[in-house]
């Protein structure tokens, strides 16, 4: 569970930002956002390099906050207690809902890139659609899914 710490692409995850980057090169793009965590910080770079922008940062599109169970494997999990400092799902969801509002404020009647993390970019989704999280299928590394703001 990587939650907030920065982490690093691996080599497969420099390939699969490389190949979105190559598909998404002719698209009209206005605006990128990423993450504020280097491993989305990295994956935005190689996004918005073939349109010639910047990208911002923002810790709105961090990942889930699981506090002492960061840096542990799932499978060790099953039986454990959760402690109380893992970030809530409202209070994940509550990121999400200022992360759409943020969007919708800065960048009216744009196409903007966001670069996030699978638990945020489920929250953010479920938050938008009215939905609960669990419905929202899973997302896998460099997948595209398109919300319409407004």
């Amino acid at each position: 569970m990587q939650g907030q710490t920065q982490g690093e692409l691996t080599a497969e995850g420099i390939r699969q930002a490389e190949a979105l980057a190559e598909q998404l090169k002719d698209m009209a793009i206005d605006a990128f956002v990423a993450s504020d965590l280097k491993r989305s910080i990295d994956t935005c770079r190689l996004l918005a390099e073939p349109h010639g922008k910047p990208f911002i940062t923002t810790p709105l599109l961090r990942e889930r906050d699981w506090g002492s169970f960061t840096g542990r494997y799932i499978p060790e999990l099953k039986n454990e207690v959760w402690p109380d400092d893992i970030e809530t799902l409202e209070k994940l969801k509550e990121r999400a809902r200022h992360f759409l509002s943020f969007i919708a404020e800065a960048y009216p009647d744009q196409t903007v890139a966001a670069v996030g993390h699978g638990i945020i970019n489920k929250a953010i989704q479920a938050v938008h659609f009215g939905i609960t999280m669990k419905q929202v299928e899973r997302m896998v590394n460099c997948e595209v899914r398109k919300i319409t703001i407004g």
